[in-house]
């Protein structure tokens, strides 16, 4: 149904939809639906919007490593709500090949800044290429940084022409431990999120009207707490027992 509902919206190019909402500082609110729900918002939810379209290809796959020091520093400041968190990850876009070395950092008012460079898509398992990169942003402070965990899903990008936003939908979620043999797959989990300059978009109030409130969810941090117990998950705790099942 959602490759259906893609199909049938108007698209929009990767340089029309960067050119008009890059949003590269932006304000994220996520939502976690289970998929009978979004199925029964999708009509209202892609309303006017225009999808991302890339060579006639709606629904992309995406393949990211996420990457911390060995105290999972990165981790640990966002479970604890420390300031100057921070997030290091490759991301792959599997259907063009290209990759991308991202990192976001806290922006003022809650908000999110995301800074990326080209990285060679036969290193998205090693940052040291673009290190430099890293330091220049967030100094040499985090250490260390090596692959921690892998995700992998399926999104939608809807360009929302109203409000100037975007909204993303992510599918077949699935998380791999890179420490381990731990992995995640949960295909009835849909993480929705809106992203915008600051105000609500249509979507979120699309949302809060049938009762999806935002919730906290960071796909390295919910995901990495899911697959390793031990670890502080004050956060995430009522999302992880509700929605998050760990298979060994």
């Amino acid at each position: 149904m959602i490759a259906e509902t893609l199909d049938r919206l108007s698209p929009i190019g990767l340089a029309e939809l960067t050119d008009r909402a890059a949003l590269m500082t932006r304000r994220d609110r996520k939502y976690v639906l289970r998929r009978a729900d979004l199925h029964a918002l999708l009509p209202e939810l892609t309303r006017g919007a225009r999808a991302l379209d890339i060579g006639g290809l709606r629904l992309f796959r995406y393949a990211s490593v996420y990457f911390d020091t060995p105290e999972l520093t990165s981790y640990r400041l966002t479970a604890l709500r420390r300031r100057r968190r921070f997030k290091v990850r490759t991301r792959t876009y599997v259907d063009s090949g290209a990759c991308w070395l991202e990192v976001k950092t806290e922006a003022g008012r809650g908000g999110t800044a995301k800074s990326r460079l080209p990285h060679p898509p036969d290193d998205h398992h090693d940052v040291t290429p673009g290190r430099w990169f890293v330091d220049g942003l967030l100094g040499a402070e985090p250490g260390a940084l090596g692959p921690v965990l892998a995700t992998d899903y399926h999104r939608a990008t809807l360009f929302m022409p109203r409000s100037q936003s975007r909204l993303t939908i992510d599918v077949g979620l699935n998380w791999a431990d890179l420490g381990g043999t731990a992995e995640l797959s949960l295909p009835d989990l849909v993480v929705v999120e809106t992203k915008t300059l600051a105000a609500a978009a249509e979507a979120d109030r699309l949302l809060w009207a049938h009762g999806h409130r935002p919730i906290a969810i960071s796909k390295y941090a919910t995901g990495l707490a899911a697959l390793r117990p031990h670890l502080p998950s004050g956060p995430w705790r009522r999302l992880l027992r509700r929605h998050f099942t760990p298979t060994e």
